[in-house]
């Protein structure tokens, strides 16, 4: 996994541009489709990824969005994924959330709030992971076995 990847998955490559530029200080990976962003996630397991509900083939609703989502957090449980919204708002947002989505953010983009919001899910992965850490090596510690009397 590499710490500053941002997987942007969006079907405009306007707006893949515009993610680009907005993130400099992020490797940004695009993939304008499932198939696309799922070898994304295998092969680099980004910590955090945007993704547009109104994806081809179905741009117009939320399906394939969707089922992009709910495949990206089972094969990457701890991934923050940002939904964006441009297809029937909020509700579908809070849907997405519902599934497991980090946050949202309502297309048309404003730059400095998706920065807010894609920052805020680096730290909250770094934070995480850190945790992650820090509870296995604790279980594993031999002070935790004198204080415990515990080999377990």
């Amino acid at each position: 996994m590499s710490e500053d990847v941002l997987l942007i998955v969006e079907d405009d490559p306007g707006l893949c541009r515009q993610y680009r530029w907005a993130f400099p200080g992020h490797t940004v990976l695009t993939a304008h489709a499932r198939p696309d962003a799922m070898a994304i996630v295998e092969r680099q397991r980004p910590p955090v990824a945007i993704i547009d509900l109104g994806l081809p083939p179905d741009p117009d609703g939320i399906t394939e969005g969707m089922a992009v989502l709910d495949q990206m957090l089972k094969m990457a449980p701890d991934m923050k994924v940002i939904v964006a919204t441009g297809n029937a708002g909020k509700p579908n947002a809070l849907r997405a959330i519902d599934r497991g989505a980090h946050d949202f953010y309502e297309k048309p983009v404003d730059i400095d709030i998706l920065r807010l919001i894609v920052e805020r899910a680096f730290r909250l992965h770094a934070l995480e992971a850190e945790n992650r850490q820090l509870a296995s090596t604790a279980t594993s510690s031999p002070i935790k076995r004198i204080i415990t009397g515990s080999d377990s």
